[in-house]
């Protein structure tokens, strides 16, 4: 493909980890950041953001989605265009919708399109994973739909999850931050043999779940030892939120990435009172949730010239 001087990239907003999933297991939503690369003439990058919280993010060479941009060219050995980006954001900042991902992504099949597009999918994806440091949502950020990623001698082994589609994704997001750096720092550096094996278990539960969209298999598969039990006592009203959604229909709910973003599963039938529930629970708690029914987003990163 021949070289462009300008390209859109939109990226869809990830939920990782799905419970017993940690680190290795993450799906795509219908929640977009969008990004538009054009070069010019000018010595620096020059970045407009726009969108919610459009003030938060920094517009200079530190900007994420402009490292994103220069690792590729600096992979390829060549010195980054000058370029002017402009950032539309879809996605809340630190709130464990994979904003960071959105970033990474972005930038690189930004850098990708304009250089020709000499890397492969394939490559894109390692530079982004190695940039982020796990798989688990920038591979369906890049590729989309529900993703299961492992190492092999090889690199990565990336596994579609087929997601039944009568399953429903509602995210309750609040108005409080949870930095990743701070939803790690609480987790155990070892775990018991048990808790392991409960999480192989349910990770393996709950892959047949979304394939085939039974909820007893999914009440019972998104269950967690390994991070949610350290990581909900940083949301306030977590328990209250659970009990919520649980009772208004929903097969369970879990920590979105590494949160504060809440993340219940249910059927189509009680996705509006689950999405009431929730909300109505965070509020009794003093908390001003946004409340999104969405769906998997099957796509991933697109370009559009």
């Amino acid at each position: 493909m021949f070289a462009v001087d300008s390209v859109s990239v939109t990226v869809p907003a990830t939920t990782a980890n799905l419970g017993p999933g940690f680190d290795c297991i993450g799906a795509a939503l219908t929640l977009y950041n969008e990004f538009k690369f054009t070069t010019h003439t000018q010595e620096k990058v020059t970045i407009t953001v726009t969108g919610a919280e459009a003030e938060r993010v920094q517009t200079d060479e530190s900007n994420m989605l402009y490292q994103a941009f220069v690792k590729l060219y600096e992979y390829l050995g060549q010195a980054p265009p000058p370029v002017q980006i402009d950032i539309k954001l879809g996605v809340p900042l630190a709130r464990g919708l994979g904003s960071s991902a959105t970033a990474i992504v972005g930038g690189l099949v930004g850098a990708n399109v304009l250089a020709g597009e000499p890397l492969s999918q394939s490559q894109v994806m390692e530079l982004a994973i190695a940039m982020e440091g796990h798989p688990d949502n920038v591979v369906p950020a890049f590729v989309g739909g529900c993703r299961l990623a492992a190492t092999s001698n090889a690199g990565w082994e990336i596994c579609e999850v087929p997601w039944h589609e009568e399953i429903v994704p509602i995210v309750a997001i609040p108005d409080f931050e949870l930095s990743t750096k701070e939803a790690r720092r609480v987790l155990p550096k070892e775990v018991s043999r048990a808790d392991a094996i409960f999480n192989t278990a349910h990770l393996g539960l709950l892959l047949r779940g979304l394939e085939t969209g039974r909820g007893d298999w999914l009440r019972a598969a998104l269950q967690d030892k390994l991070h949610q039990p350290f990581r909900k006592a940083l949301i306030k009203g977590y328990d209250a939120v659970n009990a919520a959604a649980v009772a208004a229909g929903a097969y369970g709910m879990v920590i979105s990435g590494a949160g504060p973003t809440l993340l219940a599963l249910t059927d189509i039938a009680h996705s509006e009172a689950v999405a009431t529930a929730m909300a109505t629970a965070w509020q009794s708690e003093g908390i001003s949730p946004v409340v999104r029914s969405l769906k998997v987003d099957n796509q991933g990163a697109r370009s559009f010239f």
